[in-house]
């Protein structure tokens, strides 16, 4: 047993986020059979990801804020902290901060079969699909 190390944390890349997102992971693989990974992920006011996908799914658990959560079908899902949002695997979606405040979640998934197939990333939402047009 033991503490774990502390792990700077990340901003994402503009790659696949458009505004400040920055990660703290909490728990990663320790062997080879372990897939199980949690971190806390914050967002800036209006801050994105690109579409995308996740082989095992996520769940979100969000901690503060307001999130918006949308599907290819035009859905968007409002989401308040204590509320966990459950994506199935391989459902095409993305995650932002709503317009004028700070987001943060709790988000936790299992590693696939290495890290372009855990999550597949697709292109960068447009301001429409952000406001919901």
């Amino acid at each position: 047993m033991n503490i774990e190390p502390t792990v700077p944390t990340t901003k994402k890349p503009p790659a696949h986020f458009a505004g400040d997102v920055w990660l703290d992971p909490i728990a990663l693989p320790h062997e080879n059979d372990q897939t199980m990974v949690v971190a806390t992920v914050r967002f800036a006011p209006g801050a994105r990801t690109a579409w995308h996908s996740h082989q095992y799914g996520q769940y979100l658990r969000l901690t503060q804020g307001v999130g918006r959560f949308g599907t290819r079908d035009g859905k968007i899902i409002e989401v308040h902290p204590g509320q966990t949002l459950y994506t199935p695997p391989g459902e095409e979606h993305w995650h932002a901060a709503a317009p004028g405040c700070f987001m943060e979640y709790l988000a936790m998934l299992q590693n696939g079969e290495g890290p372009a197939k855990t999550t597949a990333w697709g292109e960068h939402i447009t301001d429409d699909a952000y406001n919901g047009r």
